[in-house]
């Protein structure tokens, strides 16, 4: 007979599930309402849970949606640091920034943008919101932080300090092209919103590679 798990396991699981059941529910509703707001007590009985547990893992529906918003992009983010490291390839071996910056071009992040830009209602929005604002910025710190341990391992040679640095430029590169991108998209997701993001993200690469001349060196 297999022996029944130890209570506080039981506990543990039942949380899990809890809290797993919150944020299917948030999700459905953002995706059904299109960013629309909905209450505790809706979401609750979505769920199929008690108001309070919600509250016992969450202080708001706001929380729960960045946690809807985490986990759309939390897969980017594990893709992205798996990526960051796996072996090196003696023959295409590069500097730490060309590795960085092929990484970040082969990374798909307008879908999941675009998806949290409809989710949190601010699709068709001339700027992105305070909200959206937070959201990509959470999952960008995310991002980060999976960097710099899949760097430090791939090359364990580098100093840590020098890696944090390099990652952190480019990613508050990344939140500055972000921006630039949903102005000049709408945060849509189709070939011409990603061409406008390639070129973004071009020209960020470029200009953490070479420096950030003068505005009149520019033209000269």
């Amino acid at each position: 007979m297999i022996p029944e798990p130890p209570p506080a396991d039981r506990r543990a699981a039942l949380r899990q599930r809890h809290r797993r059941a919150i944020v299917d529910a948030a999700a459905a509703l953002l995706d059904e309402r299109n960013g629309a707001p909905f209450t505790v007590d809706e979401l609750a009985a979505r769920a199929d849970v008690a108001r309070r547990t919600v509250f016992n893992h969450f202080s708001s529906v706001d929380d729960v949606v960045a946690e809807v918003g985490a986990r759309v992009l939390g897969e980017v983010a594990a893709d992205f640091g798996a990526s960051a490291a796996a072996p090196r390839d003696d023959e295409r071996d590069g500097s730490l920034f060309d590795e960085l910056a092929e990484l970040l071009r082969a990374t798909d992040l307008v879908a999941p943008m675009a998806y949290l830009t409809r989710v949190l209602g601010s699709e068709g929005c001339a700027e992105p919101s305070p909200r959206v604002t937070a959201m990509v910025a959470r999952t960008f710190t995310d991002l980060s932080e999976r960097l710099v341990v899949g760097l430090s391992r791939r090359h364990p040679e580098a100093d840590l300090l020098d890696v944090q640095l390099l990652v952190a430029s480019f990613m508050s590169g990344i939140m500055v092209v972000h921006r630039h991108w949903w102005e000049a998209t709408g945060a849509a997701d189709d070939a011409a919103s990603r061409e406008v993001w390639s070129g973004l993200l071009d020209h960020l690469v470029e200009r953490a590679r070479h420096g950030h001349a003068a505005p009149s060196d520019r033209t000269s």
